[in-house]
């Protein structure tokens, strides 16, 4: 009997903070999927689970912005032109739970939404403009209820 590969999609803690990611074997093949889907192959994600102060900190000196967020994705790839996702991406788990209240929906529901949020800009989405939210947002949509209706 083989087993299956482990795919390169890693979660990780910034201490103090201790955090499971619900159903990972479940994630890991939805945004391999996503990826997939969207033409491109996977190379290695790495999810960084941490507080807002520190993906404060990381916003002020990577991106000079002053602001609390709820994910920050960092570009791996070798080439622009490169059809390999491999990246880095931040997020605060405070921000997902204070935005799953303000928005009504689980914890767990937000969670995969900033994920797959994450991934997205890595397939070459943008959301700095309002076109570009709303197509963002409409990917989010069915992505996130792919994984929600499994």
């Amino acid at each position: 009997m083989s087993s299956t590969p482990s795919l390169p999609i890693y979660f990780h803690t910034e201490p103090p903070l201790i955090f499971n990611v619900p159903k990972e074997t479940i994630v890991q093949q939805w945004l391999k999927n996503v990826i997939t889907t969207e033409g491109q192959t996977l190379t290695e994600l790495n999810f960084i689970f941490c507080t807002d102060d520190y993906l404060h900190q990381m916003n002020v000196q990577y991106l000079q912005h002053d602001t609390l967020t709820d994910v920050i994705t960092f570009d791996n790839s070798e080439e622009e032109a490169t059809q390999s996702i491999e990246g880095d991406i931040f997020i605060s788990v405070e921000r997902v739970r204070e935005n799953a209240q303000q928005f009504g929906v689980s914890e767990q529901t937000e969670l995969y939404r900033v994920m797959v949020h994450g991934v997205l800009h890595l397939l070459g989405y943008t959301d700095k403009t309002s076109k570009a939210q709303q197509q963002m947002r409409a990917k989010e949509d069915v992505y996130l209820f792919r994984l929600l209706d499994v």
